[in-house]
């Protein structure tokens, strides 16, 4: 059954990969506050209440606004997405600036690449409350866990965090500071890129810079 959801994911993204974007730093200073960016759109990957995405102020971030998952909801295997509609080509590293406000059962952010759907992706996610960052990937709605490193990740502090996806080589920086790397090949086509939160994680997001990888 996987390998047919695998074998009709590759051919989503071969079609998809005819047209792919180029490099974008993307703020939200120019989202009306409440208002979902022009070009995101919102997913849900698990069970639960879908994602309440929209633009609120924020004086701390670059812009002054950030865009912000902002339900609570606290069940466990609920992951909010704000998909962003363009497809980017399969090498690429993608580095997103983010902030865990509050959450009980977890204060998460992180970044999703290579995106086929809402149930089929890489993922790089740090955690405030258990001060970790893993390396997922997501396959027909299942996440299984394949990389991680314990650092701190403090609660109500700006982050970096980044994802370098590269050939079957998938590397993992927070703050600047490489964390881990691991190989795997389960989705290597062009994808979208994504944000992500957890359960009842209010999480905001300042920017996204996003890099396609020159081939060498």
């Amino acid at each position: 059954m996987i390998k047919r959801i695998l074998a009709v994911v590759a051919l989503a993204s071969a079609l998809l990969s005819a047209s792919v974007a180029g490099a974008q730093r993307l703020s939200f200073a120019d989202t009306p506050v409440g208002a979902m960016p022009k070009d995101f759109t919102a997913a849900l990957t698990g069970q639960g209440k879908p994602g309440q995405w929209s633009v609120v102020e924020d004086a701390t971030a670059e812009g002054g606004r950030a865009l912000a998952q902002l339900n609570a909801d606290p069940t466990d295997y609920r992951f909010p997405l704000a998909i962003h509609t363009p497809t980017f080509p399969g090498d690429v590293e993608v580095t997103i600036r983010f902030k865990a406000i509050s959450g009980k059962v977890d204060q998460a952010g992180g970044i999703a690449v290579r995106l086929a759907d809402r149930n089929n992706y890489y993922l790089a996610r740090a955690n405030a409350l258990e001060d970790n960052v893993h390396f997922f990937r997501v396959v027909a709605g299942r996440r299984q866990e394949l990389a991680g490193a314990n650092t701190k990740v403090a609660s109500g502090v700006w982050h970096t965090l980044t994802l370098r996806a590269e050939g079957s080589r998938f590397s993992v920086s927070l703050n600047g500071k490489p964390l881990f790397s691991h190989t795997d090949k389960t989705f290597g086509a062009a994808g979208k890129v994504a944000l992500w939160t957890k359960a009842d994680s209010v999480t905001r997001f300042d920017w996204i810079d996003i890099k396609p990888l020159k081939d060498k």
